[in-house]
């Protein structure tokens, strides 16, 4: 029971979080517009993986745009795009298994919606997009492996656990693909792509 109850705090924390932070969104045509492009691409990019030895496998980069979509416009539109995501690769992405209803809040809900925190410390300098993204990682990882733990403990090797089969399954996958979208995002041109973001009128679409 220790396990369950620490997942529930762990979503609750983060959901209470994450709306409140989200609570005075505005969109308006600009950030819809963004927002549905950077969700379509990521749902694609979910469905190119290469399988992995684990049983795991690494996406085509689809962590990236939910963070650039953070850093160059709103850390906010992001999260909600994230959420939104999260519910399209469930549904649109074969493969997914569906053990118990809670897990869609935390396998899905959070470790999507997370990567928006890639810009929560700002997007000016290099340092700050890097803590910002690597709290993201730092999230999603903790929900992926969380998730494995209560969810697919059945499917755990002989003699690793429930604990030691979800740090392994999941590290070997999550911990590359967010470390290679780290140095990526964190070398894009993010103050080009923000002011062409913001273009006419230079006014993000959040208050």
């Amino acid at each position: 029971m220790i396990v369950p109850a620490i997942t529930a705090a762990f979503s609750v924390t983060y959901f209470a979080i994450t709306i409140w932070l989200v609570r005075r969104v505005k969109l308006d045509v600009r950030s819809i517009c963004y927002a549905s492009v950077i969700c379509a691409l990521t749902v694609v990019l979910a469905g190119i993986r290469i399988p992995l030895p684990t049983g795991s496998n690494i996406t085509c980069g689809s962590w990236i745009p939910l963070m650039v979509l953070s850093l160059v416009l709103d850390p906010r539109i992001s999260m909600i795009t994230g959420w939104i995501c999260g519910i399209l690769v469930m549904l649109l992405i074969p493969g997914w298994e569906t053990v118990h209803w809670a897990q869609i809040f935390v396998q899905q809900l959070v470790c999507f919606s997370c990567l928006g925190y890639a810009g929560v410390f700002g997007w000016d300098k290099k340092w700050k997009v890097l803590c910002g993204t690597t709290l993201a990682v730092l999230i999603r990882i903790a929900g992926h492996v969380l998730s494995g733990v209560v969810f697919y403990s059945q499917n755990a090797w002989d003699g690793w656990g429930a604990w030691g089969y979800s740090l392994a399954f999941n590290l070997s996958s999550r911990l590359p693909e967010g470390i290679l979208s780290i140095v990526i995002v964190t070398l894009l041109p993010l103050s080009l792509l923000r002011k062409a973001a913001t273009a006419k009128g230079g006014r993000t679409c959040v208050q």
